[in-house]
């Protein structure tokens, strides 16, 4: 019994790093997944590929998405820029120690290799992990998940509006119908508010105080910037925008990139001053109004906390929602006593968590307001 639950535990583990993705991997489609699997041979590679394609992509768009995260949890590279149209080769198979049949009586293949579960159970582990204690080969893996990840802001109205089989009559359209029909009564054309959704701005402090975190969130602001409503700022002793480094498409440019165009790295940290800064040369004049603003940062402030207060207040009148992610947040008997960070939570809508691959998933949740936690 014990093994059955940790392999659905791991193959719902990559459900929940699909849906970070952009996948919308639902509770029925991922039903519908494990009981293909079930059907199907759990240890086999191929099997488990074939039975997650089929049941949680629901479009064309999906499936770069479904190899990126795929190759990420189960092993297996992908082509460079092109997506993998045959199965993985099917050599992966759990082989019973004492007998020479598999877990349905067929007999076992002695390839090298580890079984689907352990490698799927080593990615949900991971998810879990702190990334600043990670070893160097885990800190390779977290970065090929935070590769596949996706952030869009909760959808909001547009004033503009499209046409719609519901809503209120659109009078010229309905008018230009009827015109085409010699002036003949038509049915009548209707349009609705459209929804898109908010712009994000992400606020990623890159101190000496966050050094062991930096990377990670730089990598996942970097899979939050191709989505194209998403700003990157970095903050230390200066502010400095990065949303432009960060439109490589290659992970590893998009950090060098972003390494050479930041000065402060591990630096000292003026929060109220470089909070002002931002809203003084962007936030104020619209980036920041009506967006979803989350600042990643452990909250230590060298400056004046009360500056701090007053711009974080400031802030919280501009934007949408302000959350702040603290990668110390997860750490056992962790309050909020430093200076910066109790000046500054009166102001955050969401406080959450910021230290492994699980707590960005959250953080991604919450900016799309699927989760307040």
């Amino acid at each position: 019994m014990t093994a059955v639950l940790t392999g659905d535990a791991a193959l719902l583990g990559f459900a929940r790093a699909l849906r970070a993705a952009g996948v919308d991997a639902s509770a029925e489609r991922v039903h519908a997944f494990l009981s293909a699997v079930d059907v199907l041979r759990p240890q086999m590679r191929a099997d488990v590929y074939w039975a997650g394609r089929l049941t949680l992509c629901g479009d064309r768009d999906d499936l770069e998405r479904y190899e990126r995260v795929f190759a990420a949890c189960f092993g297996g590279a992908r082509r460079a820029g092109r997506s993998v149209t045959a199965a993985p080769a099917p050599r992966l198979r759990v082989v019973a120690p004492e007998a020479g049949t598999g877990a349905r009586g067929e007999t076992t293949d002695d390839r090298e290799g580890p079984p689907v579960a352990a490698l799927a159970s080593s990615a949900e582990v991971l998810r879990h992990r702190d990334v600043a204690d990670l070893l160097p080969t885990e800190r390779e893996q977290v970065r090929r998940l935070l590769a596949a990840f996706a952030l869009r802001g909760e959808t909001r109205r547009s004033a503009r509006r499209r046409p719609a089989r519901r809503g209120a009559v659109d009078p010229r359209r309905t008018v230009r119908e009827s015109l085409r029909h010699g002036g003949e009564p038509a049915l009548p054309r209707r349009h609705a508010r459209a929804e898109r959704p908010r712009r994000v701005v992400l606020i990623v402090d890159v101190s000496g105080s966050m050094a062991p975190y930096a990377d990670a969130l730089l990598r996942f602001a970097h899979a939050a910037a191709r989505g194209g409503r998403t700003e990157v700022f970095t903050i230390g002793t200066r502010l400095t925008r990065v949303t432009r480094e960060l439109s490589h498409r290659d992970p590893d440019l998009a950090m060098a990139a972003v390494a050479a165009a930041v000065p402060d790295w591990r630096g000292g940290t003026r929060l109220g001053e470089l909070v002002r800064a931002f809203l003084d040369r962007w936030g104020q004049r619209g980036m920041a109004r009506g967006a979803i603003v989350v600042v990643l940062s452990d909250g230590w402030e060298r400056g004046d906390p009360e500056l701090l207060g007053t711009q974080m207040r400031r802030l919280h009148r501009l934007a949408h929602r302000v959350i702040w992610a603290n990668p110390r947040k997860a750490r056992p008997g962790y309050a909020p006593l430093a200076a910066g960070m109790a000046a500054a939570l009166p102001s955050v809508d969401a406080f959450v968590e910021g230290h492994s691959l699980g707590a960005l998933e959250r953080l991604a949740a919450v900016v799309r307001g699927a989760d307040d936690a």
